[in-house]
């Protein structure tokens, strides 16, 4: 599989390059999600782009990043209805027309997608990233169970809530754990820049980051 992100980087192999293919089956391993839409909630509306980039393992015992966050999987889409919202497309900056004639078909990219996370997993448990998860965990597992011939790689509820994570670390409140409330330490050096490539490295990072301290923190109790 020969990948390309916006022209930027070849990703051909990256699957053995990045991740290895000898975990144990009870390893997780991390991909961060991120999706650009023409609106609110899959059906009516449709994925215009998605990124999912490798974020790490983690073996009950340690927490592995990647040494860097390169492999990653990203495609544009064909919209599947006429609707959209305008405020949507103004965020993700997205040429819908151009997706209309050009964009892969769903069919094709979903089952591609579901064939790259598990070959990237290894023998490991895929496990999807999201901050906060409930939007982007909303429309990848619609579109895998939709039109994906191999169904979800993340089962039906493999999935981490940064966002949570964050809230029970802090002790705070959900409404207060927001990505623009995110101590220093916390943050990613990447940029958030709407391009979902861009979003799910920066959130690979921060995921990274929590993990880390939920880790160190943990061992002083």
């Amino acid at each position: 599989m020969n990948l390309k992100v916006d022209g930027r980087t070849d990703l051909n192999g990256c699957a053995i390059d990045c991740c290895g293919q000898d975990r144990e089956s009870r390893v997780d391993a991390y991909f961060s999600a991120d999706v650009e839409t023409d609106g609110p909630i899959p059906g009516p509306f449709s994925i215009l782009s998605f990124a999912l980039v490798y974020a790490g393992s983690f073996d009950g015992k340690r927490f592995v990043r990647p040494k860097d966050y390169r492999c990653a999987f990203y495609k544009e889409l064909r919209p599947i209805s006429d609707a959209f919202e305008a405020e949507a497309l103004r965020v993700n900056g997205l040429d819908r027309d151009r997706l209309c004639r050009e964009g892969e078909f769903p069919e094709s990219v979903m089952t591609e997608a579901s064939q790259w996370v598990k070959k990237v997993a290894g023998a490991g448990q895929p496990v999807l990233v999201a901050y906060p998860l409930s939007f982007d965990w909303t429309w990848l597992y619609w579109y895998f169970i939709r039109f994906s011939k191999d169904g979800s790689p993340f089962d039906y509820s493999r999935c981490f809530d940064i966002k949570t994570a964050v809230a029970v670390k802090a002790g705070i409140p959900i409404s207060e754990a927001g990505r623009s409330r995110l101590r220093p330490s916390l943050r990613s050096a990447h940029p958030h820049t709407h391009h979902a490539v861009d979003d799910a490295t920066e959130q690979a990072e921060i995921f990274a980051n929590v993990f880390e301290l939920e880790s160190s923190v943990g061992r002083t109790r």
